[in-house]
Order: structure tokens, then sequence, then C-alpha cells
């Protein structure tokens, strides 16, 4: 009974590995790492042309131009790239025929995230290289790392999406809306608690409202943050609750993907 547990073990891993495989060459086909190259040599062309119009402290300027800038673009093109491999993938009945094998969908599931999060890790380390090149060689670690557990985040919850929805547009706004709000639930709360916001019923009702949402969403304005690369660099407490909150996020999303998929019937 052990030795055949264990062979189903070694098969799944196989499977697992060969659909991560398979990911990861399509990435490489529809070049998008060169499309990732692209996008960080132009942001550092730009944040080269802001360093000149800054009057002072110009390479300051210049660091938050290009980090919050590299960010950005990276969660676009992370969150877009899974979106649109799923969807295709649905849609040319790829995903069916898979599923028709003797393959258990959570095998499917884990296979691509493991592909998106090796994808996210050569994102965040080229989305690095400049902040390498313009400040300290340990922030830029920091901040790189930081980028890559924000960009296993935003994977993971593109990969819900898609299976949830199985439509490209509901899910990128369900995509673009969690990351949002996970970046802005912080201010939210400090201007619904504000005095300035009234008491009346209507303040009091945003202020709870603000509470739950702060509850079930990640605070993600506590990654990635660009004041590290200028001197302040993250506390280890940071760190951990970092690291927490993507371990949590990450398995109850990928959890959430595996239960809508074995409801299916394909």
């Amino acid at each position: 009974m052990n030795q055949v547990t264990a062979t189903e073990a070694v098969s799944h891993w196989s499977r697992m590995l060969g659909i991560s495989r398979y990911t990861l060459l399509e990435a490489w086909r529809n070049r998008f790492p060169v499309l990732v190259l692209v996008i960080v040599a132009v942001v550092y062309a730009i944040g080269m042309f802001v360093k000149e119009l800054a009057i002072t402290e110009s390479t300051q300027v210049q660091i938050g131009f290009v980090a919050a800038s590299a960010r950005l673009a990276a969660v676009f093109v992370v969150a877009l790239h899974v979106l649109q491999g799923l969807a295709r993938e649905a849609q040319d009945k790829v995903a069916e025929i898979i599923f028709s094998l003797d393959l258990p969908r959570a095998i499917y599931v884990l296979g691509k995230f493991l592909a998106y999060a090796v994808l996210c890790a050569g994102v965040s380390a080229l989305c690095a290289l400049p902040m390498l090149i313009l400040g300290s060689s340990s922030l830029a670690l920091a901040w790189g790392a930081s980028l890559m557990l924000e960009l296993w985040l935003v994977a993971a919850a593109s990969v819900f999406c898609m299976v949830t929805f199985s439509q490209l547009l509901p899910a990128a706004t369900f995509v673009g809306g969690f990351y949002l709000l996970g970046r802005s639930i912080t201010a939210i709360q400090l201007m619904s608690a504000s005095t300035l916001s009234g008491d009346d019923w209507g303040a009091r009702a945003a202020a709870i409202v603000a509470d739950l949402l702060s509850l079930v969403l990640p605070r993600l304005d506590a990654f990635t943050q660009t004041a590290w690369l200028l001197g302040a660099p993250p506390v280890p407490i940071t760190a951990g609750s970092m690291l927490v909150q993507v371990l949590v996020y990450v398995t109850l999303l990928l959890a959430a993907a595996m239960f809508d998929l074995y409801r299916r019937n394909f």
C-alpha cells in the first residue's frame, strides 16, 4: 500500500512539473521575458529623463520613479499574462483535454501556479536590476524579494479569478479591484476614521465597511515600498508579516480555485 502511494505521489509530481514546464515554454515562445526586459529598459530610460528634470535630489527622484513604475508594470504584465494564458487554454479546449486524462485537477492548478511563481521570480529580478544600478545592493535585493512575493499574490488571484469567472474582462476587473483595494485599504481606513468625515450614520457605515474589508484583504501597501530604496530598509517584523500574508492568501486562493474546478463538469 505504501509502495503504491509513493508511486502515485511520484507520478503526480512528475505531471505537475510537466504542466509547469509546458507553461514556462509557452511564456518563452510568446516572448514574455523579452517583453518584461523591454518594459524595464523603457522605465529606466524615462527615469534618466526624469532625473534631468529634477532640481534637487535628482537621484532620489529617479529611484522613486523607476521603482514605482517598475512595480506597477510588473503587476500589470504578470496579471495579464496569467489571465490571457488561462483564457486561451479554456477557449482552445486545452483544459478540457487535460481534465479528460487521469489527472487530478489540483495537480493542474499547482503546476500552473508553480510556473507562474518562477515567472514572477524572473520578473522581480529584472525589475530589481535598475535598483542595483541606482542604489544599494542589499536594499535592492530586499525590494526585489518583496516584489516577488507581491507578484505571487497577484498570480494566485489571477488563477482564482480566471477559473471562477471564465471570462477575461470580469476576471481582470476583479484582479484590478483586489490589488487596488489591497494597496489602499490602510489609507481608506484612516480616512473613514478621521473626524473630518463627520459622525453621521454614513460615516460610521463607511468605517465599518473599511474595517471589514481590511480583515479579508492583504496589506499590499506594506509590500515593495519605494522608501526602502531611499534609506529606510524593511524591519524583520514587516518581512515576516509579508511572508505570512503570502502563504495564507496564496493557499486560500489556490484552494478556492481547486474547489471551483472540482465542482465543474467538463
